[in-house]
């Protein structure tokens, strides 16, 4: 028995090609060109807010494409990037400019031009207007929450999410095998995503194993390189991120109402089009059951909304802390739908094109707001629009150089953030996400609180972890306060954000350290 959706899958056939611009024409290149222009002055714009995260991936991809080595400090391997591949990726860049920063600006525009050939190409495939593909790069491109996440691979894995939907609708299924795999290497998360969509499709098991393989091809090298070689086949932020559960009463779940007390407009701006879509979805989903041609022809965007729930859902269930950018793909997806509803209603009827100008007068009216909400602390901002940081990256890159000349090569305990530091220092700080020793007391913790299938993968994750390592023993710790520094500080800076307010960032000798909790 098949589902509507099933039944819906390909019933839309392409349209006829008559006056579309092909490859060789300056037409077919004029928006992905506008669209590289645009994302590089996004990131022009974003490079002095990029958030403390963002910093741990360049620090890994700058230590594997200068020295060779995956981690996030020279002095020791770790496996705490989300995602080997934009690692890969801007590892492979940075070769080429030897500049790590330089590097993700090329891979954000890189993605984000997939991104709008992607939506080009379905929307030209289920005759949409012409419209559709700028409205959607538009939307998502001045989303705050989305900005806030330029560096990381939020961008990177929206493309890929619109090109699993692109071959699944195209149903090819070796090219959807090569872009589920990738997105495995992208976030393991978006495999959701995938599943989704590979799902929704009419007799999705037709091709399976072509699909299957091709996606094993893809992502089982970088997996066993990483099981053996690292000690962990999927990143261990998975098992970190996890044993962190929530900020108190905040989890992911409840994170968009944490996020409002702080940035209220930013979080309704970041989060409408999650709302937009939720109402929106449910009505598409009466008017495909009652056989409308228009929510048939938008099947494959109404999908890609249901993939976003899917997403957010899983990571409801999870329970873990509400970093911000955990948000984007649920985001990404629902902004795209959205745009591809408005574009849906456009005809040549005088109502069709009623509904199509309010729905462009509407995201015209949220984009101006978004525009001048970023715009309204002055250029360059210091904070992304959206952050949860203790202090702007630009005052960890000044102190990170700083630190470098006052503990002379001696090891140095982070006090939480330890990403811009790292970068700026190329000196040896330590915490979980750069200390491979520490990692063993957080398994343990992780299989204490599992359950019998839990601890049995764990187990599997870490079959080749050296548990014989110990956590590494520090010379000096940063610490954190609101009070004045005390007497024993070697050094001290203040730093600010709009998350945690003014506070003072120090170094002391480990033993004049104050005791600490679990790492995690």
């Amino acid at each position: 028995m098949r589902s509507a959706l099933a039944e819906a899958a390909e019933s839309v056939t392409p349209p006829d090609s008559g006056g579309r611009p092909g490859p060789r024409s300056v037409r077919f290149w004029a928006f992905p060109a506008g669209v590289a222009a645009v994302s590089a002055v996004v990131f022009v714009l974003a490079k002095p807010h990029l958030i403390d995260d963002t910093y741990i991936t360049l620090s890994y991809a700058k230590n594997l494409a200068l020295h060779g080595h995956y981690g996030l400090i020279a002095d020791g391997v770790a496996n705490t990037a989300t995602s080997p591949l934009n690692v890969l990726s801007l590892a492979a860049l940075t070769v080429v400019f030897r500049d790590a920063v330089f590097a993700a600006a090329v891979l954000f525009v890189l993605a984000q031009v997939l991104l709008a050939l992607g939506l080009r190409r379905l929307g030209e495939r289920i005759g949409l207007p012409a419209w559709f593909a700028p409205l959607g790069m538009a939307l998502t491109t001045i989303n705050p929450l989305l900005i806030s996440s330029i560096g990381l691979e939020i961008a990177l894995g929206a493309a890929g999410v619109v090109w699993a939907l692109v071959y699944a609708t195209e149903r090819r299924p070796v090219a959807l095998g090569v872009v589920i795999g990738a997105l495995a290497l992208i976030r393991l998360d978006l495999l959701v995503m995938a599943l989704v969509i590979f799902v929704a499709r009419r007799s999705f098991w037709t091709g399976i194993w072509r699909t299957f393989f091709a996606a094993l091809a893809v992502a089982g090298p970088w997996f066993t390189i990483s099981w053996f070689a690292l000690g962990s086949a999927v990143p261990d932020t998975v098992i970190i991120k996890t044993l962190q559960r929530s900020w108190g009463e905040w989890s992911f779940t409840n994170g968009p109402l944490l996020y409002f007390q702080d940035y209220p407009a930013q979080t309704v701006l970041s989060f409408l089009p999650v709302a937009l879509a939720a109402v929106l979805c449910l009505l598409w989903l009466a008017l495909l059951t009652r056989g409308s041609d228009t929510a048939r022809r938008i099947l494959p965007f109404g999908v890609l909304a249901l993939a976003g729930f899917a997403h957010y859902l899983a990571y409801s269930w999870l329970n873990v802390p509400p970093y911000h950018w955990y948000y984007g793909p649920s985001i990404a997806a629902t902004t795209v739908f959205l745009a591809a509803a408005v574009a849906s209603v456009d005809g040549v009827a005088f109502r069709q094109r009623v509904l199509a100008g309010v729905g462009l007068a509407g995201t015209a009216v949220v984009a101006a707001v978004a525009v001048a909400v970023y715009l309204a602390p002055g250029l360059p901002r210091q904070y992304a629009p959206l952050t949860s940081n203790h202090a702007a990256s630009e005052q960890y890159l000044e102190i990170g150089e700083q630190l470098a000349q006052v503990t002379q090569g001696r090891k140095v305990h982070s006090a939480g953030e330890i990403g811009a530091l790292a970068y700026a220092c190329d000196c040896p700080i330590v915490d979980l996400f750069s200390d491979r020793g520490a990692v063993g007391p957080a398994i343990a913790e992780s299989e204490s609180r599992a359950s019998a299938l839990g601890k049995a993968l764990i187990d599997l994750n870490f079959r080749f972890f050296d548990h014989t390592l110990a956590p590494a023993d520090t010379d000096l710790v940063l610490e954190v306060t609101h009070e004045a520094p005390p007497p024993t500080a070697l050094a001290s800076w203040t730093i600010t954000s709009p998350w945690s307010g003014t506070q003072q960032l120090y170094l002391v000798s480990a033993a004049d350290a104050r005791p600490t909790g679990e790492p995690w």
